[in-house]
């Protein structure tokens, strides 16, 4: 069961994703190459997943009840990244090393370069197979009432590939309850915004007609994100998924709902302005 949310809780987790944010655009603006939209979009929920709903130690990121995070959509990985170092895992310093030659902390991430980079990612499409395969083996490991949950990341562009509804379909078959997949619902991805490309609506319904739980929520509000969280992992008979609204390029004014932002990193100067507006936020 997961901890009541204190107005001063949610202050802290506030306050921690924007110094992740920060740390994101100062990555981006050092590798000189990278997403951004996206990663800045998902802090939110990578910061309620890794300071308040996930068990986890960074010291000991092999635990074996741990819950994982698999991040289909790898191009994301500077939140994934960021996030991990503020939770201790790789010290901060680190991210400066983002998609330089011998880094641990390539464009896309590698499961052994990091214990708790728990998946390769870079072929948009097959991280919910791989979840399903690793929620299936811990179901031998640990039996049906496993303590372990898998948190599949899903961009909502990626919807488009095939494997992913197949994997739907055998998580569904199934009964895969500890999986929980976070859709990224920001409506762009890298060609333009999802419904010009390959329009996804009616999005819940489809989930629904594959038997999975559905949920639907502003991803930017830690009290939506952590009750649906916790309603999902109430639910035993069939896997779940949180269709989380998110805004690409959050706090930053210029990059939001701008879909250009989705592959490209920020210059000197725009880090520069996007690190002072970030800064201004959290003094309000």
């Amino acid at each position: 069961m997961l901890h009541t949310l204190t107005d001063e809780k949610v202050k802290l987790l506030t306050q921690t994703a924007n110094k992740i944010r920060q740390s994101i655009i100062t990555m981006l603006v050092e590798a000189g190459s990278g997403h951004t939209a996206g990663p800045l979009g998902m802090t939110d929920i990578f910061t309620a997943l890794y300071f308040h709903i996930m068990h986890h130690d960074a010291s000991k990121p092999a635990w074996k009840n741990r819950d994982r995070i698999i991040l289909s959509n790898g191009h994301i990985c500077p939140v994934l990244y960021a996030t991990m170092s503020h939770a201790g895992y790789m010290p901060v310093e680190e991210l400066q090393t983002l998609r330089k030659f011998g880094s641990k902390l390539q464009g896309h991430p590698h499961r052994e370069f990091y214990p708790a980079l728990e998946t390769s990612s870079g072929p948009l499409g097959s991280g919910l197979s791989q979840a399903v395969g690793m929620a299936l083996a811990d179901r031998l490991d640990n039996g049906i009432k496993s303590p372990v949950f898998f948190y599949t990341m899903l961009g909502d562009g990626e919807l488009n590939e095939g494997q992913i509804w197949e994997s739907v379909l055998h998580a569904s078959k199934e009964r895969v309850r500890n999986i929980i997949a976070i859709v990224d619902r920001n409506h762009i991805q890298i060609d333009g915004y999802t419904e010009n490309v390959m329009p996804l609506e009616p999005l819940a319904d489809k989930w629904r007609a594959f038997n999975w739980h559905v949920q639907e929520i502003d991803g930017h509000n830690f009290q939506d994100i952590i009750a649906a969280v916790g309603e999902a992992q109430a639910v035993f008979d069939r896997p779940s998924v949180i269709i989380a609204y998110t805004t690409p390029g959050k706090g930053v004014s210029f990059m939001e709902n701008d879909y250009t932002w989705h592959g490209m990193p920020p210059n000197k100067e725009q880090g520069e302005m996007a690190i002072k507006e970030l800064k201004e936020i959290i003094n309000i």
